[in-house]
C-alpha cells in the first residue's frame, strides 16, 4: 500500500531509467546497511510453504516466483532482491565486454497498459564486472542464474565466441545460464532463434560448460535458452525441436514482444520490447506450445505479464515450472512477491494439489 500510494507516484514523476538505477544501486547500497537486510525480510520475505517449494535442473526452489533478467543487469542488487522473498534471481544480460547500450531516452511505461517499452540494448559493465560483484557476495540466499547474451559489435557468425567468453569468467557464479538470443534491442540477434545459427550457438556453449565442468571438477551446470513470443507456429516448432535435441536444460518463454496489439497509451509507438501485462496471454500460448510439443519433458521457465497469483497459476497449468516477474515489481512494489506466492498455494490447495510441480501441465492432462 505504501509503494502504491506513496513511493510510486514520486518514482513516476522521474525518467523511467533514472528510477530505475535509483531503485537498484539504492538497493545495492541499502542492504550494507546493518538491520537493513532483515527488515526487508519482517516486510517482504515468503513464509516457507511445503506446497510451493519445487526442485528443477537440481537446485531447489522455495517456491517458483523469481526475477527476470533486466532489472539487476550488473548484479548490484542481488542481496536486496533476495531479501524481496524471490525464489531465485535472473541477473544480466551480461556482454563479454561492457557497452553503454542504445541512446537514451530507451525505457518508457505504458501505465493504462501496466507496460514498459524497452531498446535499452543490452547496456551492462561487462562480464569481468559481474564475477567481481558476485564473488563479493556476502551470502547467497536463493539461486542465481547468469543470463548472457553478444555484444552489439560481434558479429552473428562469431557470436558463439561472446557467449562462451562470458561463461568462462562467470561460470564459478551461476547457479544455471540462460542464453538470450531473444531480445528485439540487438540487431540480428533473433536471427540466432533458428536453424543452422542456434546449432552453432549451442554446440559452443555446451563445449564451454563442459570444458569449464572438468575445470572445477563438478557436474555440468544447466543452461536454459530464452525464446522470445513473436515466432510463428512453425519457426516455434523449428526452433523447439533443435533446443530438445540439442541437449538444453530447458526454456524461458519469454522474452518482451515486438507487438502493439491492444495498447492505448501514447507510448505505444516507441521502439523496442513490450513488457508487462499486454504480454501475458501470448507467452502463456507459448508455454503452452512448447510443452505439447516436447510432451511435457523439457522444463520451461514462464514470463511476460504475471501480476497476480492466477497469472503466474496459468502459466503453470499451461506447463511452466517456474515463473518470472519484472514489471509487475515496477507498478506493484516488492509486496507482489509475498501476495502471488500466498495466493499460489491457494489455488493449488484448491485444486487439489499438495506441490506446485504436481500442476505443471495440468491443463494438458
Amino acid at each position: 500500500m505504501l509503494y502504491r500510494t506513496i513511493a510510486r507516484p514520486i518514482l513516476f514523476r522521474m525518467d523511467p531509467e533514472r528510477a530505475h538505477r535509483l531503485i537498484v544501486h539504492g538497493l545495492g547500497k541499502a542492504v550494507r546497511l546493518p538491520g537493513v537486510l532483515p527488515m526487508m525480510r519482517s516486510f517482504w520475505d515468503v513464509k516457507p510453504d511445503p506446497r510451493l517449494e519445487t526442485e528443477l535442473f537440481g537446485i531447489r526452489f522455495r517456491h517458483p516466483v523469481g526475477l527476470a533478467a533486466g532489472l539487476d543487469k550488473d548484479a548490484v542488487a542481488v542481496e536486496g532482491f533476495a531479501g524481496m522473498g524471490l525464489a531465485f534471481l535472473e541477473v544480466g544480460t551480461v556482454t563479454p565486454v561492457g557497452q553503454p547500450g542504445n541512446d537514451r531516452p530507451r525505457l518508457f511505461r505504458l501505465p493504462d497498459d501496466e507496460a514498459l517499452i524497452n531498446r535499452m540494448g543490452f547496456n551492462n559493465e561487462g562480464a569481468e564486472a559481474m564475477a567481481a560483484r558476485l564473488a563479493r557476495l556476502r551470502e547467497r540466499r536463493v539461486p542465481i542464474a547468469v543470463n548472457i547474451g553478444k555484444n552489439k559489435a560481434t558479429p552473428n557468425e562469431k557470436a558463439p565466441d561472446d557467449y562462451r567468453a562470458c561463461l568462462r569468467v562467470l561460470y564459478p557464479y551461476g547457479d544455471f545460464f540462460v542464453v538470450n538470443i531473444s531480445s528485439p534491442n540487438t540487431p540480428d540477434l533473433r536471427k540466432l532463434q533458428h536453424g543452422e545459427e542456434l546449432k552453432a550457438l549451442l554446440d559452443a556453449v555446451h563445449g564451454e560448460i563442459a570444458e569449464q565442468a572438468a575445470r572445477t571438477g563438478g557436474a555440468p551446470k544447466p543452461v536454459v535458452v530464452k525464446l522470445a513470443p513473436d515466432m510463428t507456429e512453425a519457426e516455434l516448432e523449428q526452433t523447439v525441436d533443435i533446443l530438445a535435441s540439442g541437449g538444453v536444460s530447458g526454456i524461458i518463454a519469454t522474452n518482451t514482444t515486438l507487438s502493439r496489439d491492444g495498447l492505448t497509451h501514447p507510448n505505444r509507438m516507441q521502439q523496442g520490447g513490450l513488457s508487462g501485462r499486454p504480454l501475458r496471454e501470448r507467452s502463456t500460448d507459448v508455454i503452452r506450445t512448447i510443452y505439447r510439443l516436447t510432451g511435457g519433458k523439457l522444463p520451461i521457465i514462464g514470463s511476460g505479464g504475471i501480476f497476480d497469483a492466477r497469472d503466474a497459476y496459468d502459466k503453470i497449468r499451461a506447463g511452466a515450472s517456474l515463473v518470472e516477474i519484472y514489471t509487475s515489481l515496477i507498478y506493484k512494489g516488492p509486496g507482489v512477491v509475498r501476495s502471488i506466492a500466498a495466493e499460489l498455494s491457494a489455488l493449488l490447495a484448491r485444486d487439489g494439489f499438495r506441490r506446485v510441480g504436481d500442476a505443471v501441465g495440468a491443463d494438458h492432462r
